[in-house]
């Protein structure tokens, strides 16, 4: 493995052995829904609490993931993974039973793209053959946490997004075929000074544009590259928001450029600007991307989990909104020589 500038280019890339895709009703609506491995008609998926809910969700991507690869959770080297919730609860839960070593992180919606992260270097190092990044997010408990109780009926601006109720999981091997994870550009904290929590897209599109552009730099490309860049999740204000920052650079995004918040609704389900959560990236890319990579619809796809770092304690304290962004490079056919 070696870096270039702040990126991590894998010698001996990771590959995407299985995954799978866990949501809720109002998601299997949607654009995608043919994609996910579940769709559950009851958002409580048979637990008496949004949060055992969550968990449950969880556990059930993880097994799906792991028996399309046909792999027992005694083959599984670590998990790494993480939630919305306090503690990241939701997670700690599903893995309780599965005695795997887990990674507990948090990135909020940039999780998954935290966790593959971390999984590829372990991965690529050799410490491990196999890892899994997992991560989950549910409306409901979200809601409940960071705003209103749902039996509130507050009114959402039309800059709130929608939290997904998803879960995605992506088992990485060493060798083999699949799906290659050829780069790596870990974020860094930008923080543009939005107070909003119903405006997470102005608030984490920052740090979006620069993780992207540094990667451009390092890797001396651009969007012209890549069949696919897409962000997860700035929903409508924060994906305007990077095309208005990148066309000052006199650069086009708007080509290759899409945002799993916008991917995973559509027009008519009353989402305003879009979803979010770790879930709803995580769920694109568990379905609908890694499919059309392994169809040969997509060869070269840039996948930016972007998050914002906020505490229902920060908020209150009239604290700003930091926003942070992890990309990862993913790569269908032969490797590509940058």
């Amino acid at each position: 493995m070696k870096k270039t500038g702040n990126t991590y280019c894998f010698q001996d890339p990771p590959r995407v052995l299985a995954y799978a895709s866990v949501v809720g009703k109002k998601e299997g609506e949607g654009p995608l829904s043919r994609d996910f491995d579940y769709i559950s008609d009851d958002n409580t998926f048979g637990e008496q609490t949004w949060e055992k809910a969550e968990s449950r969700m969880m556990s059930m991507a993880l097994e799906r993931a792991l028996s399309k690869a046909h792999l027992p959770p005694s083959q599984l080297g670590c998990i790494l993974g993480g939630d919305l919730l306090n503690q990241c609860i939701g997670t700690t839960f599903a893995l309780r039973p599965t005695n795997v070593p887990f990674l507990g992180l948090y990135g909020a919606c940039s999780t998954m793209a935290e966790g593959l992260l971390v999984a590829s270097c372990l991965v690529e190092s050799g410490f491990e053959q196999t890892a899994c990044a997992i991560t989950s997010s549910h409306f409901c408990s979200a809601e409940r946490q960071y705003r209103y109780p749902l039996e509130y009926g507050g009114q959402r601006p039309q800059t709130a997004q929608w939290t997904a109720t998803a879960s995605g999981a992506v088992v990485l091997q060493k060798g083999g075929m699949g799906v290659r994870i050829t780069h790596a550009t870990p974020g860094r904290i930008a923080d543009p000074g939005v107070t909003s929590q119903a405006n997470m897209g102005a608030a984490m599109a920052l740090s979006a544009y620069e993780t992207i552009s540094r990667f451009f730099q390092d890797t001396h490309t651009g969007p012209s590259h890549y069949d696919l860049i897409v962000t997860g999740d700035l929903g409508k204000v924060g994906h305007q928001i990077v095309i208005d920052l990148f066309q000052r650079d006199g650069i086009d995004m708007r080509p290759t450029y899409d945002d799993c918040g916008l991917l995973l609704y559509d027009g008519s389900q009353d989402v305003h600007a879009g979803g979010s959560g770790c879930g709803c990236s995580a769920a694109v890319l568990c379905s609908y991307i890694l499919k059309a990579m392994e169809q040969g619809i997509f060869r070269k796809v840039l996948f930016c989990g972007t998050g914002a770092l906020l505490s229902p304690t920060s908020c209150n304290q009239g604290q700003s909104i930091p926003g942070i962004c992890h990309l990862i490079c993913l790569e269908a056919d032969e490797k590509w020589n940058m």
